[in-house]
């Protein structure tokens, strides 16, 4: 079902550049390749004004992600970007406290699945 998602890259595109700059950065060399296939499932069901958070993976709202996970802070130039990594995998890409992101697709993102 995720691969009927589009993927990040198409959407967000700075976005993903920026992630995979500053992982390379940290030097999470195998998380900057994942970065640049991971598909927009969903948005943050949260009603945060400056919360622009995306779910890369399907995974039960509120939910621990248990084993096999761990946070990774990025140092980015503006804002909060963590990324929730399961098993060497991307399952959300926290975004808080930036600009407006900018789409390519427009409307892409508004017709991705939610958490409900």
């Amino acid at each position: 079902m995720e691969q009927d998602q589009p993927l990040v890259r198409d959407v967000y595109p700075d976005l993903v550049a920026e992630l995979t700059a500053l992982l390379e950065a940290e030097g999470e060399h195998w998380l900057a390749i994942s970065a640049w296939d991971v598909r927009l499932v969903g948005t943050c069901a949260c009603t945060d004004g400056f919360c622009q958070s995306i779910r890369t993976a399907d995974h039960p709202q509120g939910k621990p992600y248990g084993r096999g996970h761990r946070c990774v802070p990025l140092l980015s130039a503006e804002g909060m970007l963590n990324l929730d990594v399961l098993d060497g995998r991307i399952m959300f890409i926290e975004v808080l406290d930036r600009a407006p992101m900018r789409r390519s697709m427009p409307g892409t993102a508004n017709d991705a699945k939610t958490d409900e």
